[in-house]
């Protein structure tokens, strides 16, 4: 099967510093990947990479597998509470927001536009929210709304940035069960800190600490569901101690 993406030997320095060495992946359509790592390990700047926001020091990004693929078909879902609430939009509006690369020089969305991003409110529940202020949702129909978003460029990578932090028991539920509808119609990429739920989800895992180390989700070490990263990366039968 042909990689949607492939890494080849990438390097990255922030003024010389390194913060991702020799990372060589390629991930396949349809995975859903989870992706774990200590707080500066490279996770942000690994999403920041694949989205072309930016380029690797050395080494090589290609993107593959699909006639005209482009970064228009890679989507990012920020965590809720980094995008401004507060602004004065509707939930419909905010989903519109991930057709601008649609949106033609005399800047109006079309008839397929609006029908897409209505499409998009459905897939996450949300179709009666749909002229709300983005203001007046909960933490867990934000994030959704902003999967919606995501949904309404019909992605073939979805990246996500920890959508279930920060929101209650009921909202992470309801978001893994989103996921879950998704599985299987584009590859997902995952970043988390709720490891322990997410093992239950995802096929495989990468571990980002300046490395990117993969592994089955039944490899993982135990330890890393309560944020202990550490060597060795991989559990141990008891028959081996």
């Amino acid at each position: 099967m042909q990689s949607i993406i492939r890494l080849e030997h990438v390097n990255f320095a922030y003024a010389e510093i390194p913060v991702l060495t020799d990372v060589n992946l390629s991930i396949q359509p349809n995975e859903f990947i989870g992706i774990i790592g200590p707080n500066g390990g490279g996770k942000t700047t690994f999403l920041k990479l694949l989205m072309g926001f930016l380029k690797p020091t050395s080494g090589k990004i290609e993107i593959l597998a699909y006639p005209q693929v482009s970064r228009y078909h890679i989507s990012y879902v920020p965590q809720n509470q980094r995008f401004d609430r507060d602004f004065p939009i509707s939930v419909l509006e905010l989903v519109l927001s991930g057709r601008l690369f649609k949106l033609p020089w005399y800047g109006k969305f079309s008839n397929e536009d609006k029908e897409i991003a209505r499409e998009a409110l459905s897939q996450v529940g949300l179709s009666d929210f749909a002229n709300r202020p983005i203001g007046t949702l909960s933490g867990g129909q934000a994030q959704r709304a902003l999967i919606a978003r995501a949904l309404a460029s019909h992605p073939k990578l979805l990246l996500l940035d920890e959508p279930t932090a920060n929101v209650d028991s009921q909202a992470q539920a309801e978001i893994y069960e989103l996921l879950h509808q998704l599985q299987g119609k584009m590859a997902i990429l995952m970043v988390t800190h709720d490891l322990s739920t997410a093992i239950e989800h995802v096929e495989r895992v990468l571990l980002i600490q300046n490395h990117v180390m993969q592994l089955k989700p039944e490899e993982v070490c135990q330890h890393f569901a309560v944020g202990l990263y550490h060597t060795p990366l991989i559990q141990v039968p008891r028959e081996k101690l």
